[in-house]
Formats: structure tokens, C-alpha cells, sequence
């Protein structure tokens, strides 16, 4: 067989096979070319989902007549002023969009510069076969139509979808480019309805990035949202993340930007899952948009033909920023729970006090009998509502007047520490606690709550190397586990021996001779094959850090106080106290709210007072 070079038309339509994928992937393209070309108004029109007709108007620089000969041309571009194709300061550089398109179906440019008085300059190209360069009366800026998409290729018409699919598509591609890009007004129609209309935002960066994400994400999102900001060797990430507790069934509402192009990077996906490990529930995604700064010479833009993939000269660098500043800003925002219809309670208290002072720092030295939690970043103060220096007899009239409740002084364990989750009313079904604060009614699930307490303790013990207090079994329990089951445990003797769970290796599985003491009413069996599992899934390449959180979140579930078991309010109080002085505390492991507050005003409104 004889080697032969192709013509150029099919070359063409095989580099088209890698572009266009589809009537979003033109939209991409030709909305790039627009923003290259500093344009602050983009207007997309869309007929049968972008099959028959697609046309992108801006009000850019324009083209030349020389330029816009060029422009149809196979790589030909005006983005690459020299030959550094690591030095990429433009979104589209390959100068194949628009020769790929006209290969495939039939496009017409029509494109005006300011210095142009009298006309533009229009040219065609069918399937590949380039007209002349024409006058033309267009205003100024940049129109493109691309009509009857592959009709040049029909084989691949049989693979899109239907008209709405289709449109939602390009819906998506344009809102991901306008995240990035607030200065700019973006309007999409589809068979003359409007579909996106979104303004342009002038002012500080910031500001403007955080109404676009409100509108192109919904208020329900920046409702529920951290901000994060972090830097680290010369990179910076700057951006939103949503509450644990708010979350989506798909990663459809995760918006990831480097350098103000949008990607779908796996490095970043993964680093961004790390960073939620241990507070979202399992098969649940975080929604987020995020901007990621890198010197461009670190960053290749080149390793993917629709650049929705990137390569990072410091993968590791890139990873560490992401978890790091998520974590610092979830952390920040670790008593928040997502918003059910009233005020949240750190929104409702931060109007009368500085909430971070209720928090206190415990050591890892004490009694880990009593429940203990661990935190390095809060400092406590006593309620104001019961701040005095009377003796505590004295305190409780003020306090019952405060709180407008009875409160009979053994029921409450330590009145001077009272924090913004309030006293403890009542146990209801044995499951959830009944808290009343100066104007809310809280609602606290008890095995969430303890289980996240349970959970921080343990993790604070891995990573500082102390070993936790363990309680030495009476009788050793035997567990019998599948080779690989016990090849994964057994791997990790020294991690779990750590915690206070001691393994021996015993024939076909583990001998169990201690266990923690936070967790020794624990189901010893259970708990173990669950963890083998857990080993198992996870395997061993994973980061060091992920997966002491995930050990310590399986042992930490299966040794919390369980629905069902009754406590007293002394025992109800101590837990409020304890997640008041834990991080994370308003989520449980899973990234279900651990509580949920019922303000006044909500219960007048329910009340129709």
C-alpha cells in the first residue's frame, strides 16, 4: 500500500472531527475569538438547536480585508506572536476553528474595524471552498454565521441530539465563558426566545465575578456559598464553593477556570473532591466556581484539541493551593448549614456577637471518655446573655428571663459557657435534641453531630502521631476477611494502631485486641469489615492525607451515639458544647446537617401571627 498525502479539504474535515464535536463546540470557539478580540457585547444566535443556523455577533476590533483572507486559513492566527507555544496569553491560538467549521458546513464572516468609514469586508467558504473577499454593510465588530452544521459530513448529524438538548449544550458552554468574564454582556436566542441575558458588571473584579455566579447559578447558590482565596507560589485561587450541605446529584454545577479559560481538568476534579473528603455525603458534588491564576509558562493549554484539558508544570503545587484554600474557607464556614427557609443561626447570632469567640481550642491531652473534640482556630467567651461574675444560682433567674424558658439548675451542666447552640430542652424520639436559644428553636441530630465530634478528634490524633487512649478487650474478637480485604488492612496496622485499634494478623483475618476508647461500645466486627472495604476501594496510591480522613470517618460512624439511645440533658448539653468547639460541626461526615434552627419569625409565620 502507497502513502499518499490527503487534500486539503479532508484534512480539514478530520481536524473538524477533533473541534467540532457538536453546535456547542462552534459556540466555544467562535465566543473565544470574540473575547480575543475585546469585544464587551456577544450575541449568539441559535435555529434547530445550532443544526441550521449558528451566528455569533460581537463588537470587537474586526478584521482587515487581509486579515480576514487569513482567517479561513488552516493555522493561521494572530495569537501566537512568537513561536513559544507555552507563552499562550489568548483563549483560541491554534488558528483551526474557523478553517474546521467551513470544512463541515457553510460559514460566512462579516467583519468591520473602527478605521473602516465607508464598509467591512465579507467573505464565504462551503464545505471547504473559499469565496473572494467582498464589501460589506455590517456595523462594527465581528459577525459570524455558520449555516446547515456538517452538511458536508451528513454521517454525523445521526449523533446529535434533539433541538433542546442541543441548545441546552451551548447554554452551558456560554454560561461557563460568562463566569469568567463579568465586563462582558452575553445574550443567547434560540428560535427567537431569549435564553441568556446577562449584563455586563464594570467595577471591582471581585464584586462583579460574585453577582455574575448569582446570576448565572442562582441566588440559592450564593445563598449557600464560601468565598475562597488562597495563594500560594505564585499561583492564586480566588472563587465560590457551596456549604457541605448544599449539594447537587452530578458535577454539572462545578465551573473550574485556569487563566479565565474554562476546563474540565481531572487533576483539578480530583483535588476538588479531595478537599470536600470527610464533610459531603457519599455520590454527592459540591457546586463551585473557581479561578485558578497560573504563570502561563506552567500551565500547557495545548494537550487537548477543544483545550478542556490542561497540563501543570507543578501538579503536586496545584493540588496542595486547591485542597488548601477550600479546606481554610470551609473551615471559615464550618458552623454554617445550608439555609431551609430561616435564618441561619450563625446569620441570625452574628448580629449581636462575634460568633468565632464561642469556639475554644481543646489539647489532645484530655479525657476522650467525656466526648472530646479538637479545634486550633477558635477561642472562647461566654455567652453575652449570660455573662457574670454572680455565682451560678444567681444567674439562673436572668437566665430563664433571657432565654424564656424554665431551666432548673441540674439540668444545666456549665450555664457560664452557654454558646449559640443554646440549652438543651428535651430528647425527641430518642434521636434528635430539642435546643432553645434567645429567638430559635434548634433541632440537632444526635449521632451526626457526635459523629462529626468523633470524627475531628480522630483526625487531629493521625495527623499529630499521638496515640489515642485505647480500651484493651476482655475477650479479642476474631474477624475472618477475603485475602484482599486483610492485605489492605493489614497494610495499615501501624495508621489504625495510632487510633487506639490494635490488629493482629490471626489465620484468614484479624484478631481485634484494643479498640479506642472514644468508640469501645462500637459493633468491633462491623466496623472492621467496613474498613477493610473502605481500604479496598480506596486503594493504595491514594494521597496520605485522604486517606487518614477516610479511616477515621468509617471508624468514627460506626462509634458515635446512635439514634435511639436516650440522654440526659446533661449529656445533651455537653454534645452542644462539644460541637460548638469542633470544626465542621454544622455537617456530619457525610454532609448531612447535623441541625437545623427554626428562628421566631419563622415560627410566628407558620403560626400566621
Amino acid at each position: 500500500m502507497s502513502i499518499r498525502l490527503l487534500p486539503s479539504n479532508l484534512i480539514n474535515q478530520i481536524a473538524a472531527g477533533e473541534v467540532i464535536e457538536r453546535p456547542a463546540s462552534v459556540v466555544k470557539e467562535l465566543v473565544e475569538n470574540a473575547l480575543d478580540a475585546k469585544a464587551t457585547r456577544i450575541e449568539v444566535t441559535l435555529k434547530a438547536g445550532g443544526k441550521t443556523l449558528i451566528a455569533v455577533e460581537d463588537n470587537g476590533k474586526g478584521m482587515s480585508a487581509e486579515d480576514l483572507a487569513l482567517a479561513v486559513e488552516r493555522h493561521a492566527t494572530s495569537k501566537l506572536p512568537t513561536d513559544d507555544l507555552f507563552n499562550v496569553q489568548f483563549l483560541g491560538f491554534r488558528g483551526e476553528a474557523l478553517p474546521s467549521i467551513a470544512s463541515v458546513a457553510k460559514l460566512k464572516i462579516m467583519t468591520r474595524q473602527a478605521q473602516d468609514k465607508e464598509s467591512g469586508w465579507e467573505i464565504e467558504v462551503k464545505g471547504g471552498e473559499k469565496g473572494n473577499i467582498a464589501p460589506s454593510a455590517c456595523g462594527f465588530g465581528t459577525r459570524i454565521e455558520v449555516r446547515d452544521l456538517f452538511y458536508a459530513t451528513p454521517a454525523r448529524l445521526k449523533f446529535l441530539k434533539a433541538d433542546t438538548a442541543e441548545v441546552g449544550a451551548s447554554s452551558d458552554i456560554l454560561s461557563r465563558i460568562a463566569l469568567a468574564h463579568p465586563e462582558v454582556s452575553f445574550y443567547l436566542y434560540a428560535d427567537d426566545k431569549k435564553k441568556i441575558a446577562l449584563n455586563a458588571t464594570t467595577g471591582d473584579m471581585r464584586i462583579a465575578r460574585l453577582r455574575r455566579a448569582a446570576e448565572v447559578m442562582g441566588r440559592e447558590f450564593s445563598d449557600n456559598s464560601l468565598e475562597v482565596n488562597g495563594a500560594k507560589d505564585g499561583m492564586s485561587l480566588t472563587g465560590l464553593i457551596s456549604l457541605p450541605t448544599f449539594s447537587k446529584a452530578n458535577s454539572l454545577s462545578q465551573y473550574l477556570f485556569v487563566n479565565n479559560r474554562p476546563v474540565k481538568d481531572k487533576l483539578l476534579l480530583g483535588a476538588l473532591k479531595g478537599a470536600y473528603a470527610g464533610v459531603l455525603e457519599n455520590a454527592r458534588y459540591p457546586a463551585c466556581v473557581l479561578f485558578l491564576e497560573v504563570n502561563p509558562m506552567l500551565v500547557d493549554v495545548n494537550v487537548h484539541p477543544t483545550k478542556a484539558e490542561v497540563r501543570f508544570f507543578d501538579q503536586q503545587g496545584v493540588r496542595s493551593l486547591l485542597i488548601g484554600a477550600i479546606r481554610q474557607a470551609l473551615l471559615q464556614g464550618d458552623k454554617q448549614s445550608a439555609n431551609t427557609g430561616a435564618e441561619s443561626l450563625i446569620n441570625t447570632l452574628e448580629k449581636q456577637v462575634d460568633v468565632n469567640d464561642f469556639f475554644a481550642p481543646r489539647t489532645l491531652n484530655e479525657n476522650v471518655s467525656d466526648m472530646p473534640a479538637y479545634s486550633a482556630h477558635y477561642q472562647s467567651r461566654p455567652m453575652s446573655v449570660v455573662h457574670s461574675s454572680a455565682p451560678r444560682s444567681a444567674m439562673l433567674p436572668e437566665l430563664e428571663r433571657k432565654l424564656s424558658v424554665k431551666v432548673e439548675e441540674p439540668d444545666v451542666t456549665d450555664v457560664e459557657n452557654v454558646g449559640p447552640l443554646g440549652v438543651a430542652k428535651a430528647q425527641f424520639h430518642d434521636t434528635y435534641i430539642l435546643s432553645q436559644t434567645e429567638d430559635a428553636l434548634i433541632l440537632i441530630d444526635q449521632h451526626a453531630a457526635h459523629e462529626r465530634i468523633v470524627l475531628e478528634r480522630l483526625k487531629a490524633a493521625m495527623l499529630s502521631g499521638e496515640k489515642l487512649p485505647s480500651q484493651l478487650m476482655l475477650i479479642p474478637e476474631v474477624v475472618d476477611l477475603t485475602l484482599t480485604q486483610k492485605a489492605a488492612l493489614v497494610s495499615e496496622f501501624d495508621a489504625l494502631s495510632k487510633l487506639g485499634l490494635v490488629l493482629e494478623d490471626f489465620g484468614a483475618g484479624v484478631l481485634v485486641r484494643e479498640v479506642p476508647a472514644l468508640i469501645k461500645d462500637a459493633s468491633v466486627k462491623k466496623m472492621i469489615v467496613d474498613l477493610a472495604d473502605e481500604l479496598v476501594e480506596f486503594g493504595a496510591s491514594a494521597v496520605a492525607e485522604d486517606k487518614i480522613n477516610h479511616i477515621a470517618a468509617t471508624m468514627a460512624c460506626h462509634g458515635s451515639v446512635r439514634a435511639g439511645r436516650r440522654l440526659n440533658i446533661a449529656e445533651m448539653n455537653h454534645l452542644l458544647r462539644e460541637m460548638e468547639k469542633t470544626p465542621h460541626s454544622a455537617q456530619c461526615n457525610h454532609g448531612r446537617p447535623t441541625y437545623v434552627v427554626l428562628d421566631i419569625n419563622s415560627l410566628e409565620h407558620l403560626f400566621h401571627r
